[in-house]
């Protein structure tokens, strides 16, 4: 069972994976916090900043440590509303962070005991302590909402007929006529 400070926390992290939904990245948000503070936050932004890197925890990793003037975090906790991948994983032991929080587990990807678990790795030179399930089905939920919307939309695009190709002109050499069988989807992700 989570505390109210631990919910608190978590809140402002889904605060931060809505804000990634707007900008129509996939709705993962963190917060870094120490002794009861905000220090940083940070949401999904690989796709705007055309960064595969820019994963939610290191966006509020970058943030914290310029923002404290040191690479190593060892009095912060971050809350992130799903699984750390093992990229974000490592980044947080490297940043010697005491404590990770996070929401929904990640089947596919997560390194805190849903794929592998690097946290409890024991040759490992720096152990942060995991907690997971944290509001749990609201971060799912974000989650779940975004995908589902973004499939409706697909299939919309999907069912609206390409508008029919106009005949070429009578003084025109080229007897090529479009077809107009080529449908573009704009950033669509497949569901996780």
């Amino acid at each position: 069972m989570s505390s109210p400070a631990d919910d608190h926390a978590m809140r402002i992290a889904i605060d931060q994976a809505r804000n990634a939904w707007l900008v129509g990245e996939v709705p993962v948000g963190a917060v870094i916090m120490r002794a009861g503070q905000v220090i940083a936050t940070g949401y999904n932004r690989p796709i705007t900043e055309h960064d595969p890197t820019a994963h939610a925890e290191i966006v509020a990793l970058r943030h914290a440590a310029t923002l404290l003037g040191n690479y190593r975090l060892p009095e912060c906790e971050l809350y992130v509303t799903l699984e750390p991948c093992a990229m974000c994983a490592m980044a947080l032991m490297h940043a010697r962070f005491k404590r990770v929080v996070f929401g929904a587990t990640d089947p596919k990807t997560g390194a805190a005991g849903s794929v592998v678990n690097l946290f409890g790795e024991p040759r490992l030179n720096h152990h942060t302590q995991i907690e997971g399930g944290v509001l749990a089905h609201e971060c799912g939920q974000v989650l779940r909402d975004f995908f589902a919307e973004r499939r409706a939309l697909y299939k919309q695009r999907r069912a609206v007929p390409e508008p029919a190709a106009a005949p070429p002109a009578a003084d025109e050499s080229d007897d090529t006529i479009p077809t107009g069988d080529a449908v573009e989807v704009d950033s669509f992700i497949p569901p996780i």
